[in-house]
């Protein structure tokens, strides 16, 4: 077992070292457009299905509690956590619009809307994304596995050069801990 755990480690390590030659100037935007959202008072957005919804949910919570350090909290808010309103819309009109409807009602221009997969194909992200460019609301994708569609429906998107799932999600949490560090420290 020791074996497959330390393989486990050593692959990871290499996705990392390989996002990390890859991806500084993405991930250096992607902490720009997320600095200049919470410097006008905007508010961050973070969607995402199943493992990727956990991490929009972490985010979000990194921002609004705090990181690192201390600060003031910023405005940020998980479209994954209120299961009433989630089965309402799944159920009234798909599981497609649970993303697009919250972007609707609660999204403006100056807020940022983050969406978290590991495909880039989710119908559900693909309406959020589609529902922001309608509010005039800036768009950012985390994504994998070549960024599938979403990476061509968003503003801006990081796609981290695996097409493994776990490893996608392992970077994409330490990308936006490095991003919500980067903005900590601009407050």
């Amino acid at each position: 077992m020791t074996d497959a755990l330390t393989a486990h480690l050593r692959d990871l390590a290499a996705t990392a070292s390989a996002s990390a030659d890859a991806l500084g100037p993405a991930i250096n935007k992607a902490a720009e457009m997320v600095s200049a959202t919470v410097k006008r008072g905007g508010t961050l957005f973070f969607c995402g299905n199943g493992g990727s919804a956990a991490d929009a949910q972490h985010i979000a919570t990194e921002y609004v509690v705090r990181y690192l350090r201390e600060r003031r909290a910023v405005a940020a808010i998980a479209l994954t956590t209120d299961t009433s309103l989630l089965t309402a819309a799944a159920n009234d009109y798909s599981f497609d619009q649970i993303f697009s409807r919250q972007v609707e009602a609660l999204c403006k221009p100056g807020d940022l809307l983050v969406l978290h997969t590991t495909s880039g194909k989710s119908p559900n992200l693909l309406a959020a994304a589609a529902a922001a460019k309608k509010k005039g609301v800036a768009t950012l994708a985390l994504s994998a596995k070549g960024g599938g569609p979403l990476a061509a429906a968003v503003d801006h998107c990081i796609i981290v050069p695996t097409d493994r799932t776990d490893r996608a999600q392992e970077i994409q949490l330490a990308i936006e801990h490095a991003i919500c560090d980067a903005v900590d420290k601009t407050l």
